[in-house]
């Protein structure tokens, strides 16, 4: 009787896991205008390049926050390197894409796995106290050694090598935009596979209860190591991609305001949501685009009221505004 109820019970868990990894109509329907925005008219592809970077960037903090519950306010420290790293490997080696994200994204996930023993050690405060120290020392040391990262001035990294040895960056930057989507669209992907499987289920459970899931047989420490060395990697990825497609690297990559918006960005698109990092950057850039537009000068202003207006009212009635006078009933 024992056995028939587990094996009843392992089935259930299995269709389960396969019913939420089944691919959604709006899934397919977001995944096609990614490709579509790339022929945005000229204007606009600066400003969707940087929503693709930093959606990617977002969905880096999101495996960590979202699915882990580690909580982090310098999430920036991979960024940056990741960044420099391109940067630097472009001026000083040779400028080819493709191996200088590569060379960022193993340095930024080193750096990572690293860091990921330290957050293993204290509570969520002392965890953040220690990303926010992380990331000030490598500010400092970028600011440092000038010669080498540019300092305060930036690293100007002049003409990229072509993609893939053959599609030049133009200077319009589409070029630059189909590959930071290309690398947007593949980490999603992988991402969605890994989010939706066993392994991921068991970061939400260690999110929810760590105590918990320890006591079930799940290896706390482990999963924290490898999802924290993941999500560095993936930073450095969209550092990366900030630096050989602007062709500059400066030390806004590490300051204190690139982890603090990240943070309202995951807040605004929904922790623990894969697709929430995308929604919550784009929300972001869009708004800041035009807030500062209308108001170069109180554009944190409206900004603020903005996300004062999300809390209040709740990120599922602010999309549904038909809901607001049924008694909180969607």
């Amino acid at each position: 009787m024992s056995t028939t109820t587990n094996k009843d019970l392992t089935a259930r868990v299995a269709d389960s896991l396969r019913g939420n990894a089944r691919w959604r109509w709006w899934e397919i329907v977001l995944f096609v205008a990614m490709i579509a925005s790339w022929w945005a008219p000229d204007q606009h592809v600066a400003l969707l390049n940087q929503i693709a970077i930093t959606a990617l960037f977002a969905i880096s903090l999101d495996l960590i926050l979202g699915y882990a519950g580690i909580a982090s306010l310098g999430h920036a420290a991979f960024f940056g390197v990741g960044a420099y790293a391109a940067a630097i490997f472009a001026v000083n080696v040779m400028p080819d894409p493709l191996v200088g994200m590569g060379l960022a994204i193993m340095l930024s996930a080193v750096l990572g796995f690293a860091c990921s023993f330290l957050i293993l050690r204290g509570s969520d405060l002392t965890r953040l106290m220690v990303t926010i120290g992380v990331c000030s020392v490598l500010y400092e040391l970028a600011n440092k050694f000038s010669g080498l990262t540019g300092g305060a001035d930036g690293l100007q990294v002049g003409l990229m090598g072509p993609l893939l040895g053959t599609f030049e960056f133009d200077f319009i930057g589409r070029v630059g935009y189909a590959y930071t989507l290309a690398v947007l669209i593949v980490v999603l992907l992988v991402m969605r596979r890994l989010v939706k499987s066993d392994y991921g289920v068991s970061l939400q459970a260690l999110r929810d209860n760590k105590l918990r899931a320890s006591s079930i047989g799940l290896s706390v420490n482990s999963r924290i190591v490898v999802i924290y060395t993941i999500a560095a990697g993936i930073a450095g990825a969209a550092g990366a991609l900030q630096a050989q497609t602007t062709a500059f690297a400066s030390l806004d990559v590490l300051a204190f305001h690139t982890s603090a918006d990240l943070m309202l960005m995951v807040v605004i698109g929904g922790a623990g949501y894969l697709y929430g990092g995308i929604f919550g950057a784009i929300a972001f850039k869009v708004l800041h685009h035009l807030f500062s537009t209308w108001t170069p000068q109180y554009w944190t202003f409206w900004l603020g009221l903005f996300l004062v207006v999300l809390v209040l009212i709740g990120r599922d009635r602010l999309v549904r505004p038909w809901t607001w006078f049924k008694g909180g009933r969607a």
